[in-house]
């Protein structure tokens, strides 16, 4: 299955418009990536792998087993619940806001390295 199929599947009923502003990509460029037009960074895949809680392994054709080992599952879990717990008496769209401003801070921090 080719990167391009993976990413449709794993966006499921969501649109690609969601999955781009989540990514803070646009969504030609989230086309792209579902057409196999266009090969991802380093970083752009690390965070795709990140929103859609699967290895880069997985994404890459590398491995079948798409699920994280149990200490990544663990760790991330433990994060989301403490981001969640931050934001939690925030309204629903400052919430929102919330990740969107930490998905670009982990993005642009990767992109600093």
């Amino acid at each position: 299955m080719t990167l391009g199929n993976k990413l449709k599947q794993l966006r499921g009923k969501r649109t690609q418009g969601e999955i781009a502003n989540q990514l803070n990509i646009s969504r030609p460029t989230y086309s792209h990536l579902e057409t196999n037009r266009i090969e991802p960074s380093m970083s752009l895949l690390t965070a795709i792998a990140d929103l859609y809680c699967v290895t880069t392994d997985y994404l890459l054709g590398r491995s079948q087993d798409s699920r994280l080992t149990e200490a990544e599952d663990k760790k991330t879990a433990e994060m989301a619940s403490r981001f969640a717990e931050l934001v939690s008496d925030l309204p629903e769209n400052e919430q929102e806001n919330a990740w969107k401003q930490a998905l670009m801070y982990v993005q642009f921090t990767k992109t600093q390295k």
